[in-house]
């Protein structure tokens, strides 16, 4: 198994990508935490993979529950290997000028404050164990999106953010990667496609703007995720991985 015994922490874990990435990772033998603002989905997470791993409800922009939440993750398994940084939303789809300041902060703190708290938190006892940070962006922060501009902005900010971290901690042998889907079936996306007023075309749409023809679970983010996290990939860092199906080349399905 690619992740036996690792710890990884995961924020965001309860649902969507992260859900996916969770069952992936203890299927391939990783011990995790996770941490969701949603205690309902986290505690129906944590019947599925059992014991053997924790949830804690938290607020990843909240900096006393961020530091909380990584102590005990200590406490319970004395070592942390991976933080994956997943934790995100995508609301409001709004164009710049119509997003209120609160709505702004919102994106912010969820999608990229988040990581300053849980590298500011967590860096310590990921240089005691040689360990990683994995980042869940998004391919609309090199290529923009229609009525997310601060979503969009966020998503940039995590390129940047990577290539900068990789850099700092690399003396430290922390490798720090992003993982770029373009859409994925999650229940944000789907509550965004059937909030449409053409949501057979939305979901039309979605299929075809990815080359390989169809938009995909998360399962196939998760699998790129597993790689690198693992050491499969212990000479990569920096990197911002498109797994988006093609979509990133600007080309349609014919």
């Amino acid at each position: 198994m690619l992740l036996e015994k690792r710890v990884i922490l995961v924020t965001g874990g309860a649902s969507g990508i992260g859900y996916a990435c969770v069952k992936a990772y203890v299927k391939e033998g990783a011990l995790v935490a996770v941490l969701d603002v949603d205690a309902t989905a986290l505690n129906s997470l944590m019947l599925e993979i059992g014991n053997d791993h924790m949830g804690v409800v938290c607020d990843v922009s909240d900096a006393v529950q961020i530091e909380d939440a990584i102590e005990k993750v200590i406490s319970r398994y004395g070592v942390l290997n991976c933080i994956h940084n997943n934790a995100g939303i995508a609301n409001p789809a709004k164009a710049l000028h119509e997003t209120s300041m609160m709505e702004w902060r919102r994106l912010m703190d969820v999608n990229l404050f988040s990581i300053y708290l849980t590298t500011k938190y967590g860096l310590e006892y990921l240089k005691d164990s040689g360990g990683c940070i994995l980042n869940t962006g998004s391919m609309v922060g090199s290529m923009g999106q229609a009525d997310h501009a601060v979503y969009a902005a966020t998503k940039g900010a995590v390129n940047a953010l990577t290539k900068s971290m990789a850099i700092d901690y690399a003396p430290f042998g922390i490798r720090v990667n992003t993982v770029a889907p373009a859409g994925v079936w999650t229940p944000m996306l789907r509550k965004w496609a059937d909030e449409q007023r053409n949501t057979e075309e939305i979901e039309n749409y979605l299929n075809d703007i990815h080359l390989l023809g169809f938009c995909p679970q998360g399962d196939v983010i998760a699998d790129a995720c597993v790689f690198l996290c693992s050491d499969k990939a212990s000479f990569v860092t920096g990197c911002i991985m498109p797994v988006s199906g093609g979509a990133e080349l600007g080309y349609r399905r014919s």
